[in-house]
């Protein structure tokens, strides 16, 4: 199938817009991944590559399902958030099923590697087949929540599916906050069964999810000029894992930040450094893989500086082994800045941030691996005149997760600094005796000869915002095998993807009737 978007280069175009042909070509006509089954899933799957869609900028995306709905002449509305609903009638004879909604995401996690060149709001996805895999060329993949999308447009497509009544529920801005789901109004939907397909482990059931909520904390500092002719050095740390900061907060990965302060704490006390800037991750729900940090050091002092920091990698390559394989560290000169951080606010900072708490805090005791709370120190960056600390905390416990606010406020309010808690979402309350969850685990038996496992997971969900607003609606999630979502190493298994469409496609065709 040809991909829906068409790019003709001429004369007047810019080099970057000849990029994006000869990206959508290689995709489509060398890289085979349309060719995968299902090829209509793969197809739209690729379609959404070749759309920028980040969080909060999916307006090209939802002109892309709207155009979609119109072509296969079915009925859809947008609310007010951005949220858009395609309608699909039942196939003759299954007009008494119970309605069924199959909800996505459109929005992904923009995160690059270092070196990679590449403008989320502008550029496609370089999706390619890695063995079993499919995954991008030094970003993330977007398969998170994609593939759910892709397989939600397909069921719409193909005219030979036996199913009920559809509604598909495409939400915006999930990533950031889920705003969209956040958006819904009562009455938006009629279905009575919702089918999220953002689960990221095949054969696997979830039933119940964390809730999450944001911290923000302002600490204010005095802009102090150059007083001595020291020597100025950017510190790199790059060339970790990163991740999902609820699927992969258990794995003991690195934080970027929490090493860089740690590094930063160690020469300002032996050598009085002085800190200008410091940028450190990109986005709450990811855990930090780079932080970056610009200081000056005492010319006599610059051997020993410098000595320092490899000795200091070589510590912490042996602490994260064989977890992060890939640390880096580094320090070149750079140009002399237009300030200093004052020394107060430096060492204020520098005691907080290394004393704050970060990772997992409990799990669950009931549910072997299962995190219970837990917290990601995401992203630092020093801003006009204030540093600005983001977390994003979850747990299933609503106490522990206030408790864990009040925690990281303690802290900060200690450095002089002023703390915000916002974006609070609820989590998902399992129901075990969900009759979807009945239903298909008898059909994942009957299908595959093994049995589906039942999980409570870490991450947010939008069924646990959802449920609130559509009360006695029978929710489930499950999706195909993604690996190191929020991160330029995310890859979605082609296999997982379907048996995935074969489960989903077999759910709907048992929906009982109401």
């Amino acid at each position: 199938m040809e991909p829906l978007f068409r790019f003709h280069s001429t004369g007047n175009r810019s080099n970057k817009f000849n990029e994006w042909a000869s990206l959508i070509k290689y995709n489509f006509m060398e890289n085979n991944i349309g060719k995968l089954y299902p090829s209509f899933l793969w197809t739209n799957f690729l379609n959404l590559c070749s759309i920028p869609r980040p969080s909060k900028k999916e307006l090209q995306v939802i002109a892309f399902v709207k155009k979609f709905a119109e072509n296969l002449t079915l009925k859809y509305k947008v609310d007010e958030t951005g949220n858009v609903v395609i309608q699909k009638p039942a196939s003759a004879g299954m007009e008494k099923k119970i309605p069924v909604v199959i909800q996505a995401h459109l929005d992904m996690v923009p995160q690059k590697n270092t070196a990679t060149i590449h403008d989320f709001e502008k550029d496609p996805i370089q999706a390619y087949i890695d063995g079993e895999w499919v995954r991008a060329r030094g970003t993330t993949l977007g398969a998170d929540n994609g593939i759910g999308v892709a397989a939600a447009l397909a069921i719409l497509q193909d005219k030979t599916l036996l199913h009920g009544p559809l509604e598909v529920l495409l939400t915006v801005d999930e990533e950031t906050g889920m705003s969209g789901a956040f958006g819904l109004k009562p009455g938006f939907l009629s279905g009575k069964i919702l089918l999220n397909t953002d689960n990221e482990d095949e054969g696997e059931l979830c039933v119940g999810c964390a809730g999450g909520i944001n911290t923000t904390a302002i600490l204010p500092f005095r802009k102090e000029q150059i007083k001595e002719n020291g020597s100025v050095y950017k510190i790199s740390l790059t060339g970790l894992k990163g991740g999902h900061s609820g699927v992969d907060i258990h794995l003991g990965r690195g934080n970027a930040n929490k090493i860089m302060i740690r590094l930063l704490w160690i020469l300002t006390r032996k050598y009085g450094i002085k800190l200008s800037v410091y940028e450190g991750g990109t986005l709450r729900n990811a855990i930090p893989r780079e932080a970056f940090a610009t200081v000056i050091i005492s010319k006599d002092k610059e051997k020993l500086f410098l000595e320092d920091i490899k000795d200091f990698t070589e510590i912490i390559k042996k602490e994260f082994f064989p977890v992060e394989d890939n640390i880096k560290i580094a320090a070149e000169t750079t140009a002399i800045p237009e300030y200093v951080i004052d020394s107060d606010s430096q060492d204020r900072f520098l005691n907080a941030v290394y004393a704050v708490p970060n990772g997992v805090m409990r799990m669950i005791t009931e549910m072997n691996g299962v995190v219970e709370t837990s917290t990601n120190l995401s992203i630092i960056k020093t801003l006009n005149q204030e540093i600005e600390i983001n977390f994003l905390l979850r747990s299933s416990v609503d106490s522990a997760k206030t408790d864990l606010c009040n925690m990281i406020q303690s802290v900060f309010e200690l450095a002089g600094a002023k703390t915000e808690h916002d974006g609070s979402y609820p989590g998902w309350k399992p129901d075990f005796n969900s009759g979807i969850l009945t239903k298909m685990k008898q059909i994942y038996k009957n299908k595959f000869g093994t049995e589906a496992s039942v999980k409570v997971i870490h991450a947010g969900l939008e069924c646990g915002i959802i449920g609130d607003i559509y009360p006695g609606m029978d929710l489930i999630s499950f999706g195909p095998t993604i690996v190191h979502p929020h991160s330029p190493d995310e890859k979605v298994e082609i296999n997982s993807v379907g048996k995935f469409w074969d489960f989903l496609t077999e759910t709907l065709r048992h929906i009982p009737e109401a």
